[in-house]
């Protein structure tokens, strides 16, 4: 049976944007061998509940709003935008869901800021006006090859994609600034340093987080083809651990 993976909406409010988003998403999981379970954010906390509770992984996918930084400690600036406190909500359930019983991650721009703050690390509210970077890390959709990546060697994304370096599309003015608990930094834009994958210090774990959008990318690049394939090969292989087995803290 194929492995069932949840994906919230992108958005709360954006019908527009989510019918424009989710496809590629689902295209992707579907060609990777999975079966995509759609989480509505309009759902009761139980039905959410529900849904969680019948998938073997869960992916973040991005979205048109940022992170509230007050989730950092910080206040927001003038460049940082409005949030999506219902998205928040159920990203949470879903990442609780994951880290409580060891389902395989897959998070995409700000769904890598999402699980960055909920592991308490903290993000930089606009990358032009904070590092007055030269990259430019928001062409937008139409733009396959942005920037390259260096991958950090010994990462879980150093062996699935083979290679020490890539080069991604790119559609976020934040990013990470302080990876989060157990985060290890397995990839960033060498001209500016940005962080552009985390992954959790774990290998017997699926936790990989990348700031650009793969499954944008999946009919024709090899690496966002092996992010998903190993994502579904490993929530394939999940299995619901013994009641009796200590979980570990998140």
């Amino acid at each position: 049976m194929p492995a069932r993976i949840a994906i919230p909406e992108p958005t709360s409010s954006d019908a527009e944007y989510n019918a424009l988003c989710l496809p590629a998403y689902e295209k992707a999981l579907q060609a990777s061998g999975a079966t995509p379970v759609l989480i509505p954010l309009s759902e009761p906390r139980e039905q959410v509940a529900r849904l969680v509770a019948s998938v073997q992984g869960i992916l973040l996918p991005g979205s048109k709003f940022d992170v509230d930084p007050q989730r950092y400690g910080e206040n927001p600036t003038s460049e940082c935008g409005e949030s999506d406190p219902t998205r928040t909500a159920i990203d949470e359930v879903l990442l609780q869901d994951a880290f409580d019983l060891g389902k395989p991650v897959l998070a995409i721009c700000h769904g890598t800021q999402t699980l960055n703050v909920w592991r308490n690390g903290t993000l930089i509210q606009d990358l032009e006006s904070d590092l007055h970077t030269p990259v430019d890390h928001r062409p937008g959709r139409s733009v396959a090859e942005a920037h390259s990546v260096q991958i950090a060697p010994g990462t879980r994304l150093a062996r699935l994609s083979g290679a020490g370096e890539a080069s991604v599309n790119s559609s976020h003015h934040q990013a990470i600034r302080r990876a989060g608990r157990n985060l290890l930094v397995s990839a960033v834009s060498p001209l500016d340093g940005v962080i552009e994958a985390v992954e959790l210090d774990d290998p017997d774990r699926f936790v990989l987080a990348v700031q650009w959008h793969p499954e944008r990318t999946f009919d024709h690049s090899p690496i966002s083809r092996a992010i998903f394939a190993a994502f579904v090969q490993a929530a394939s292989l999940w299995q619901e651990p013994d009641a009796q087995l200590t979980i570990p803290p998140r």
